[in-house]
This record gives structure tokens, C-alpha cells and sequence, in this order.
């Protein structure tokens, strides 16, 4: 699917500074509504492969100037290397097939400051306006154009970030009112000029980032989940064996996953490695568990491993608080029940004070 977005400018008297809004040219969002400070919405149309590398040359006859190149290919770098997740690459290539254009020649509109096609998995390409072109709210400055950056300049290296985004998939975030969290992303509905917060983002924020995860899955199992998330996790764990002989040893065996649930896409049925999953212990048929230690990372992604050995008969189970750094919810596994075999063969354990004051009393 071809898709086309322009980045347009209306002059939005009620806010302060100068901004100026994403106008959708026919894009409907194919995740289903996110609230106020989720996600990022994602485009409707295809993705690229996982880590396709977009090779990118300037369009002929419309190539940037030396700075506006530098901040676009700066931008590349900058989705490159902020996306946290598996979402396509952009390389700057003389031979590349993506054509990147600038000038009077952009295919925006009337009021158009930057656009896009996308059509994934074929390519894309992208155009920004020149500078000094005068719109009815006056004439566009990038901030890259001067030796000192003006108020009411627009960072062409922000604006480029924000067009890649919009090229791996995702749509405008949408923010509380008075947006306090604009900051969460840089695929915004309207982009802020110097010296407004955000002006000069560039990497991307946590909630595009939020949504690159979901559709491209994550770089590794033991990465972090993007904060804007509230991923739910299911914890397991298995006893083997679950009977022993008195002074034998099992041995306890946490897995930590994402929930395999529809709207995480990619993200559901993850292995979830290198964290913090504690064991908890306590006596068959009691109400209050001790927390033993952090089980060690095991064999295979997503495992945790501690060993044990029960006097009596026992119930475990495992603990994955909330991470603090991370959009992960915590969980609690099933209790998994270990039997001890009664002891055969001295010496064994005293049962009971009395048995311990006999035992003192034989002693004397």
C-alpha cells in the first residue's frame, strides 16, 4: 500500500510560540484507539522487513543544501539509533533507491512544510520546503540555516526524525491536553519551533519507540520495553523433582514471558531475560511466604534457576516485581508444591522441643 502524508502549517493562535499541525492525507490508523499518552497510533498499510536497511540519495534536481543535508542524514542516524526495536534502518547511499528531495518542487501542498510516500516493503520518499518559502503565516525558517538559530525556526533534523517515523509506520501521537508530555514523542500533530520544549528533539521519544516495538519486536530478549508500554507478563514455574529423599535437592525453574495477547503484536509470547525474578518459599499449607533469593538466568531465553533443599514439605513459587525502568508489569507464578520423603537413617532432625530436651537430657 502507497500511503502520503504532508507535514502542513496552520497557524494555531491558542498556543504559544509558533506550531503548526500534521494534517492525515486519507490515513486511518490500524491499531485500534489508544488514550491520551499511549503509544503512538500505527498507519494503516504494511512494514518493512526487520531491520531493512532504506538506502536513501537525494532526488535530482532538488538536492538539499549542505546543511539540510546534514540534518537529514543526522536524522537517519538518530532513528537508527534511538528505535530500540527491530524497525527498518535509514542509510544515506548516492546509489540508494529512496529519493529525498528539497526545494520548490515538493509534492506537499499549498501549505505543506515536509511530506512522505510510504510503501511498504518497496521504499519511500520525502520532501522538505525550501527555505524563505512564504506561506499566508509567513515565511519558513529552518533553524540550519543561520550561524545562530532564531525563535520561530523549525530543526530540520527534528522534522526529518518525525517524517522517518511516519515511513516506518507510525501516526501522530496523541497527548494529554496542554500536552505535558510532548516529550514522549516526536511524531507529534504539531511540531514546536525554537525555543518551545521538543523544538530540537532528536531521537526518538518513548512512545514512538513504544509502537516500533510492538510492530518490529524487540532487538534482543533482554532489552528494555519501552516506558510508555504497560506490557502484562506471565510467570511459570516447575519443581524437579518434586518429591525428594530427606537432604536431597530440587530444582526450581522460573520462565518470565510478555502475555500472548493479540494487541501486542510482535511483543506477545516474548521471552523476557536479564531481570530481576525472586524465589519464595513457604511451609505446605502456610500463609506466609519468605522470599528466598533472585534465581540465577538459565539455559534457554526467558528461564531463571535456584536450587533447594526442603527439611519438609514446601510450596515455591516465583516474583517479578514492576521494573521501574521499563513499560513491563509485574507477576506471580503458580505455587508449585515439593514433598519430603520422612527421614530413614540417622541421624534425623528432632520434631518437637520435647524431643530436643530429651535429647539434651541423654546427653548429661
Amino acid at each position: 500500500m502507497n500511503a502520503t502524508r504532508c507535514l502542513t502549517a496552520t497557524f494555531r493562535a491558542h498556543r504559544r510560540g509558533a506550531m503548526f499541525v500534521l494534517a492525515i492525507a486519507g490515513l486511518a490508523g490500524s491499531l485500534s484507539p489508544v488514550a491520551a499518552h499511549g503509544p503512538d497510533p500505527a498507519q494503516s498499510g504494511g512494514l518493512f522487513a526487520q531491520n531493512q536497511d532504506l538506502r536513501f540519495r537525494w532526488r535530482s534536481g532538488a538536492v538539499p543544501t549542505p546543511a539540510i543535508q546534514t540534518a537529514i542524514k543526522t536524522a537517519a542516524a538518530d532513528v537508527n539509533a534511538s528505535r530500540a526495536s527491530l524497525a527498518a534502518m535509514f542509510t544515506y547511499d548516492v546509489n540508494g533507491a529512496n529519493q529525498i528531495g528539497y526545494g520548490l518542487g515538493a509534492t506537499c501542498g499549498v501549505i505543506g512544510l515536509a511530506c512522505f510516500t510510504r510503501s511498504a516493503p518497496t521504499g519511500f520518499t520525502m520532501w522538505l520546503r525550501e527555505q524563505g518559502h512564504v506561506f499566508d503565516w509567513g515565511t519558513l525558517k529552518w533553524c540550519q540555516a543561520y550561524s545562530t538559530a532564531p525563535n520561530g525556526c523549525y530543526d530540520a533534523e527534528t522534522i526529518a526524525i518525525d517524517e522517518f517515523g511516519h515511513v516506518e509506520i507510525l501516526d501522530h501521537h496523541v497527548n494529554w491536553s496542554n500536552d505535558p508530555d510532548y516529550s514522549d514523542a516526536v511524531v507529534q500533530t504539531y511540531s514546536r519551533t525554537k525555543p518551545s520544549t521538543g523544538w530540537d528533539a532528536h531521537a526518538l521519544g518513548r512512545c514512538d519507540v513504544a509502537t516500533l516495538q510492538i510492530r518490529y519486536d524487540m532487538q534482543s530478549w533482554a532489552a528494555k520495553y519501552a516506558k510508555c508500554l504497560a506490557v502484562s507478563t506471565v510467570l511459570t514455574i516447575a519443581a524437579s523433582p518434586t518429591v525428594v529423599a530427606y537432604g536431597g535437592t530440587t530444582t526450581l525453574t522460573a520462565t518470565l514471558k510478555v502475555a500472548a495477547l493479540a494487541d501486542y503484536y510482535r511483543l506477545g509470547g516474548n521471552p523476557v531475560a536479564g531481570r530481576a525474578v525472586s524465589l519464595q518459599r513457604r511451609a505446605a499449607g502456610a500463609a506466609t511466604w519468605t522470599t528466598v533469593a533472585t534465581m540465577s538466568a538459565a539455559a534457554g531465553a526467558g528461564n531463571y534457576v535456584m536450587t533447594q533443599k526442603p527439611q519438609s514439605a514446601s510450596e515455591f513459587r516465583a516474583v517479578f516485581n514492576a521494573p521501574t525502568d521499563e513499560g513491563l508489569k509485574g507477576a506471580t507464578s503458580p505455587t508449585v508444591r515439593v514433598d519430603v520423603s520422612p527421614c530413614t537413617s540417622s541421624p534425623c532432625p528432632l520434631s518437637s522441643p520435647t524431643d530436643i530436651l530429651r535429647a539434651e537430657a541423654r546427653t548429661r
